[in-house]
């Protein structure tokens, strides 16, 4: 979880970074749980993307294009819940998935694959 120190910093960075980034852009480090990994290397199989750059690139983009359209934005979570709702498989018990949740924080992560963009 993000801590309150944790937070101060990243608005510190942020408020250090602001000029820089409008003059010349932003670049970082993301990681991905495995499912949306999986499901990225798989658009990039199929030419959707070149690399997790561009997806990044164009689904930041996108989110930014919708920022200002709160009733989309309401209506995707809307769509999204009710789609989780309707869902037919079976309901998982609350005891079940907080067991799940915490085996899945305790365990340890074997290291996540490396994209190296080529000619580097």
């Amino acid at each position: 979880m993000t801590g309150e120190r944790d937070v101060t910093d990243a608005v510190a960075q942020a408020k250090r970074l602001r000029e820089q980034a409008r003059a010349s852009g932003l670049r970082f480090e993301a990681y991905l749980p495995p499912d949306l990994a999986v499901w990225l290397i798989d658009l990039i199989e199929r030419g959707v993307f070149s690399d997790p750059g561009e997806a990044v690139f164009v689904m930041l983009t996108e989110q930014h294009d919708l920022e200002p359209h709160a009733d989309l934005r309401q209506e995707i979570l809307r769509r999204s819940c009710q789609a989780a709702m309707d869902d037919p498989r079976p309901r998982i018990p609350h005891d079940e998935v907080k067991a799940w949740l915490r085996r899945l924080v305790e365990t340890p992560r074997a290291e996540p694959a490396v994209w190296r963009k080529s000619g580097r």
